[in-house]
C-alpha cells in the first residue's frame, strides 16, 4: 500500500520491511545532496509530513538524523537548511587569503584589533620574548565569499615586524611580511583539536554558542626567528582536515616481519 501524500521525483514512502524515516531519511538525503544548492530550505515538518504521508515525529527522526551527518543544519527561528560545503584544509603553511583565491572564493579580512601587549608566558615563550617584553596582539574575523570563515587571534614578535599595527592588516599578512620587512615564513609547527564556540566566537562567525570548531594553533618562524603564534577557530560545518600519511618506520606496523612471541 503507497502512503498518501506528494513524492520529490519518483520519491515515495511506502508500508514495507524498511522504516518510514529511513525511507525519508534517503528522499532528503538525495535531495540535500543532488537537488538543491548548499543553504537552500528544506521543508518544514508540517509540508513534509502532509506531502508523504507520516507523523512529524517520523519527519523529525529522518532530519535529525542528516543533522547529525552535517547534510542539514538548523537554524533557531528560521528552519532547516541544507548545509554549506566543507572545505578541505591542507596542513601547509599558506596565508588565508592565498588559500581562498586559489579554491576560486573571494577573501575579506576584518580586523577586530591589533594592539602591543605583554603577552601570556606561552607565547613569550614561543616567540622567545623576554619576561617584560611586548608583542603585538591581531584578531581578525576571515570571511569567504561574505560568509564568517575563522577567527585568528595572534601574537606577532615586535623584534621582527616592528609597527605592525600602523599597517593595512585586511590583506596577506604573509605578503605584507614579506614585502615590508623582507621576511619570508619558512616554517611552522601547528597543533589541531576540536572546541565548542564559546559566545564571542560564536558571535563573529555567525553560529550558535557550543558550535563544534576546529582549532589550530601555528608557531611559524623564518630562518629560525620565531615570527607568529596564532590561533585560528574554523567553523566546522565549513571545515575538514585531510592528511596523506605513508609509513616512515618500515618495522613498524602489521607487516613486520620479526616474530613477536
Amino acid at each position: 500500500m503507497r502512503a498518501r501524500g506528494g513524492v520529490v521525483g519518483d520519491a515515495e514512502i511506502v508500508d514495507g520491511p524498511k522504516p518510514k524515516h529511513a525511507q525519508l531519511r534517503d528522499i532528503l538525503r538525495r535531495m540535500a545532496e543532488q537537488e538543491l544548492p548548499p543553504g537552500s530550505p528544506v521543508p518544514s515538518e508540517r509540508d513534509l509530513a502532509q506531502r508523504y504521508g507520516v507523523s512529524r515525529i517520523t519527519v523529525r527522526a529522518a532530519v535529525g538524523q542528516l543533522v547529525a551527518e552535517g547534510l542539514l543544519t538548523r537554524a533557531k527561528g528560521r528552519g532547516t537548511f541544507t548545509a554549506r560545503r566543507r572545505m578541505d584544509v591542507q596542513l601547509y603553511l599558506e596565508s588565508f587569503t592565498d588559500d581562498m583565491r586559489r579554491r576560486g572564493l573571494t577573501p575579506a579580512t576584518e580586523v577586530v584589533s591589533c594592539a602591543a601587549e605583554p603577552p601570556p608566558p606561552a607565547v613569550a615563550g614561543a616567540l622567545d620574548l623576554g619576561p617584560r617584553e611586548q608583542a603585538f596582539r591581531l584578531v581578525r574575523l576571515r570571511r569567504a565569499d561574505g560568509v564568517p570563515l575563522a577567527v585568528e587571534r595572534g601574537w606577532y614578535s615586535p623584534r621582527v615586524v616592528p609597527g605592525l599595527d600602523r599597517h593595512d592588516l585586511t590583506t596577506s599578512l604573509y605578503t605584507l611580511i614579506a614585502d615590508t620587512y623582507g621576511v619570508q615564513l619558512d616554517h611552522a609547527g601547528q597543533t589541531v583539536w576540536a572546541e565548542a564556540a564559546d559566545p564571542a566566537t560564536a558571535k563573529l562567525l555567525d553560529v550558535r554558542a557550543g558550535s563544534p570548531l576546529l582549532v589550530f594553533r601555528r608557531v611559524s618562524s623564518a630562518q629560525g626567528r620565531p615570527v607568529e603564534d596564532m590561533t585560528s577557530w574554523y567553523r566546522g560545518d565549513l571545515y575538514q582536515v585531510t592528511m596523506q600519511l605513508d609509513r616512515t618506520d618500515p618495522g613498524s606496523g602489521p607487516h613486520h616481519s620479526a616474530t613477536r612471541r
